[in-house]
């Protein structure tokens, strides 16, 4: 038994989950490998070959560098119930008329409680994952800073852990570089593993074309639907749309209809089946209502609010903002007024690097 303990490491076959056990075997954990399977692109009637995570090369891959460094390594097959929550959600919430962010319902509420489960039943006290982030302290609580190489720091899509999550989770990769871990496994051999690609796309929808992925797995969506309308502000008819799931928030592209000038998508209004287009200026929010809010540096918001930077999507730079806590909910006060705000969409809310909190957003205001 290694004097640092047992970790299990999440190991998707990709360069970063692959360095993560890497490094963890050499600074002498012992180190279990376990590849998730989530997703079998197949079955949903796509076309295109599957690929990432739910590969069978990238599993191949993950067992491949555990069988060459000598640690046990597990394929666990999670597919029914990321299935049954995560995607049965990302689906309800385009009826909504929301734009759901699934990375952060799996790693919510399947991927780490899947990961403890196993890690409790092979006796390891850490889980450690690739993702770029750093887990830290504050008065007896866990938070999550950004990582050291803020182009992939991945904290926007981890505000959802709970304490006792990130209690037992390491993030070994936190403080490199994306080219430091391409390096670092060029200098160990594998020139392939450095130079492998990564993708940006949801895994279930690995053509990146969520609109498809909808038809498919609600083949009665558009009778159900059907065509609606476009309208302005005022409620003026511009033209019709195929249907208000198969739109989203900040929407220029794609809408099928010649105004004369660039229109947006500024609102969904699914129980009229109404899509309202107005121009740039008229995606402009100054706040914001947050719900399914989870706290991580403070166990709860001073009574007067705090003054924090707020994220509303992934590449998001963010907005100086100041926030309180309205009885479960969160109220969100932007300094300068923010466009595109998508209910449905994550708002998390930072400290310099340090992650206070996050949410879903309900609606704007």
């Amino acid at each position: 038994m290694s004097k640092l303990g047992r970790v299990l490491v999440a190991m998707s076959g990709g360069i970063d989950s692959t360095m993560t056990a890497v490094l963890l075997h050499e600074e002498g954990w012992q180190v279990i490998g376990i590849t998730m399977k989530t997703w079998d692109y197949a079955t949903s009637g796509g076309s295109r070959k599957e690929t990432g995570c739910c590969s069978l090369d990238s599993i191949n891959d993950a067992r491949q560098i555990a069988v060459q460094l000598g640690f046990p390594h597990f394929i666990i097959d999670i597919r029914e119930e990321f299935g049954d929550y995560v995607i049965d959600n990302f689906v309800e919430e385009y009826l909504a008329g929301r734009t759901p962010n699934p990375c952060v319902l799996c790693n919510t509420h399947i991927k780490w409680n899947s990961l403890l489960r196993r890690a409790d039943q092979l006796d390891c006290e850490f889980i450690a994952t690739g993702h770029y982030g750093i887990v830290a302290q504050h008065e007896g609580r866990y938070y999550i800073r950004r990582a050291r190489d803020h182009q992939k720091d991945q904290s926007y899509v981890l505000w959802g852990l709970s304490q006792a999550c990130l209690a037992r989770t390491r993030f070994p990769l936190g403080n490199f570089t994306k080219l430091e871990v391409r390096q670092m496994a060029a200098e160990r051999g594998w020139v392939e593993l450095s130079k492998k690609s990564e993708s940006y796309e949801i895994c279930f929808v690995p053509d990146n074309d969520y609109r498809s992925f909808l038809r498919r797995r609600v083949p009665d969506i558009d009778e159900r639907i059907g065509p609606g309308y476009f309208v302005d502000a005022k409620g003026n008819i511009l033209g019709k749309h195929q249907g208000y799931p198969f739109y989203t928030i900040g929407q220029r592209k794609g809408l099928g209809i010649a105004l004369g000038e660039p229109m947006y998508v500024a609102e969904i209004r699914p129980e009229t089946n109404t899509v309202v287009l107005g121009r740039e200026e008229d995606l402009v929010r100054n706040g914001m209502r947050v719900g399914k809010v989870n706290l991580m540096k403070y166990a709860a918001l001073p009574t007067g609010g705090l003054e924090v930077v707020t994220k509303v999507r992934y590449r998001d730079t963010g907005a100086l903002s100041t926030v309180r806590a309205v009885g479960s909910e969160v109220e969100v006060q932007f300094h300068a007024n923010v466009k595109g705000i998508a209910p449905g969409q994550s708002a998390v809310f930072y400290e310099g690097d340090d992650v206070v909190g996050g949410g879903i957003i309900y609606s704007s205001f």
